[in-house]
């Protein structure tokens, strides 16, 4: 059965996602997206991705309730900005981050929370340097956003993967 349907999971979001977004739970949606979750699964299957080791649940789940307290708050730091117009002092700028992290999944999922944080964007990763090119729209100290990206979010990363 595995080779019919190599990643249930992902199937069984697929169709779920389709369903919600269509609004419907006719039979012609649900055969419509179950053909779609299937394809999806096999094109996932023809990439042959590596399968992450989750070493630490619990540091995922950690990392996990960070990520949305802090999300939250640059929600409201963005709309801050926004609203007082930049004030004088507040500058946008790019910073490079020296990271020691070289899972290939630790660094994507860094990226998500960086990119999914507003305010914030995931610009470039040297893989020869090991740096991570980011842009900030509130720049204001470099080391206290090299502290964060390192002790908060790298450190967690590298329990659950590395």
């Amino acid at each position: 059965m595995s080779w019919f349907l190599p990643y249930p999971l992902l199937s069984a979001a697929l169709l779920g996602l389709w369903l919600l977004l269509n609004q419907s739970v006719s039979p012609g949606q649900i055969v419509l997206g179950a053909v779609l979750a299937v394809l999806g699964a096999w094109a996932m299957a023809a990439l042959r991705p590596e399968k992450p080791r989750i070493r630490r649940p619990g540091a995922a789940l950690r990392l996990a309730g960070m990520v949305f307290v802090d999300i939250l708050r640059s929600n409201l730091a963005v709309g801050r900005i926004i609203v007082r117009s930049r004030q004088p002092g507040v500058n946008a700028g790019f910073l490079t981050i020296p990271l020691d992290m070289r899972s290939r999944h630790g660094l994507a999922v860094l990226s998500i929370i960086i990119t999914s944080t507003p305010g914030t964007i995931w610009v470039n990763y040297d893989t020869a340097k090991g740096t991570l090119l980011l842009h900030v729209l509130d720049l204001v100290d470099e080391t206290a956003w090299i502290r964060l990206i390192k002790d908060r979010y790298e450190r967690l990363l590298m329990e659950i993967f590395e």
